[in-house]
């Protein structure tokens, strides 16, 4: 049954070809790293630093603040010499500490040494990660030890692992199964040691035979564990597409995965999580795809979070003379940059560069009930009506029409003759909704 593909989808131009032949690069330290305090979906960690302290690598500088929340750690040994707002990769300026490295890269005390793993309890390896500052790593950035806690009233019996990077141009999963396949496995070992489950199932796309044949060759021996091939269709690597074409159960209109016995987890969650537990290291760096075809030198590179988008297209060549546009994540479901200074955060999977050529010039048109969008989209919704619905700010026939379960991939967009700015749409949408349900209650 693995590899069936799910409703709708669209096929574009992957594009991977451009970095996924580079293996992973780790980059030297920057003379400054802009390390953002908001890097997690929920409330923002609350900053323990101020200009002038001196820090270590791996030191807390902002504490979790509630259960929905992550710490952030010092990326490098150095001094905070500013705290104030900058550009961040969501398109927006918001609170950082800026870091000078030192030079020294000293850890703080009682990190990077290896810890016995073998006698932790579930509960003490989510402390561990709670602690460690993990996130979702494949884009949305929810803090792990939420999402390894459902509710008592949920069991999950199967753990997926994400390794479909189904995202256009992005490659830093691909090339993480290549060079640390056991890792990852042994990062999903723990979380499947936290949830109490005996099944799990990696999904990869067929267009990664080498990290499929690298990932089934390292799983070999464990039980429990299979390494699936799924078809290549765009959102395959959303979760509610991928336990689709895995297991064929179907998420509920408004509900997770844990709704059907299902937890995921991505492919480089799995290996922070190892590094996390097994070696004591928090979520201070990451492999980030900066690709391109306004990019000089394409490739994947380990950079510290907070390494800004200047200097990792300065360690890659530099811009081509005629680059137009430049995105956070991936054309798809990725985010336009207005300034190379925003920084990487445990968020960041990849910097596109395009050449001005290849950036379309349109002006959106009116609807023309033409239904491509409705056919495309992998949520079973109404892109058009609710696009509609929207213009007119009725917002709340659009909750009607389930725009909440809009997960945003961009398929009804990138096949409208009418050029709409669809997910722009919906996102405001939701955004109107919450600030209702806030003011209501």
């Amino acid at each position: 049954m693995a590899g069936r593909k799910f409703i709708g989808g669209v096929h574009p131009d992957y594009s991977k070809e451009l970095a996924r032949g580079a293996a992973i690069e780790e980059m030297p330290l920057p003379g400054r790293l802009v390390v953002h305090f908001t890097q997690n979906l929920g409330a923002p960690p609350e900053p323990i630093v101020k200009k002038g302290d001196a820090v270590k690598k791996g030191q807390v500088i902002a504490e979790a603040k509630g259960f929905v929340s992550a710490p952030v750690h010092a990326p490098t040994s150095g001094m905070v010499t500013s705290i104030d707002v900058y550009p961040h990769p969501v398109g927006t300026d918001l609170p950082a500490a800026v870091i000078e490295p030192d030079g020294a890269d000293e850890w703080a005390e009682g990190l990077n040494g290896e810890r016995d793993v073998s006698g932790l309890d579930g509960q003490a390896v989510k402390q561990y990660i709670l602690e460690a500052g993990l996130v979702g790593m494949g884009g949305a950035a929810f803090p792990t030890h939420v999402k390894l806690s459902p509710p008592e009233n949920k069991t999950i019996d199967l753990l997926v692992v994400n390794g479909a990077e189904c995202e256009p141009y992005l490659t830093a999963d691909h090339r993480l199964m290549l060079a640390h396949p056991a890792e990852i496995l042994d990062g999903a070992a723990l979380f499947a040691r936290v949830l109490n489950v005996k099944r799990i199932v990696v999904g990869i796309e067929k267009n990664k035979p080498d990290a499929i044949e690298a990932m089934r060759k390292a799983a070999a021996g464990r039980e429990g564990l299979e390494v699936a091939a799924l078809d290549v269709i765009y959102p395959q690597g959303a979760e509610k597409q991928l336990i689709y074409a895995l297991t064929r159960r179907r998420v509920p209109a408004g509900g997770l995965p844990m709704d059907v016995g299902v937890l995921v987890q991505n492919v480089g969650t799995a290996f922070a999580a190892n590094e996390a537990v097994r070696w004591c290291r928090p979520l201070i760096s990451r492999v980030v795809t900066v690709t391109g075809s306004g990019i000089d030198r394409p490739g994947n590179v380990l950079a510290r979070v907070g390494t800004t988008f200047q200097d990792l297209v300065a360690f890659c060549g530099g811009l081509a003379v005629d680059t137009g546009k430049v995105i956070s994540g991936g054309p798809m479901m990725g985010v336009a940059q207005y300034s190379l200074e925003a920084s990487v955060t445990k968020g960041t999977s990849g910097i596109v560069l395009l050449r001005q050529d290849e950036i379309p010039q349109y002006v959106s048109d009116a609807c023309v009930r033409c239904g491509r969008c409705v056919r495309v989209c992998p949520m079973t919704l109404k892109p058009s009506a609710l696009s509609i619905f929207i213009e007119k700010m009725d917002f709340e026939q659009a909750a009607e029409y389930n725009v909440n379960d809009c997960i945003e991939c961009g398929c009804c967009a990138y096949v409208c003759p009418s050029l709409r700015p669809m997910v722009h749409h919906f996102r405001r949408a939701k955004a109107e909704l919450r600030k209702a349900a806030r003011k209501a209650g």
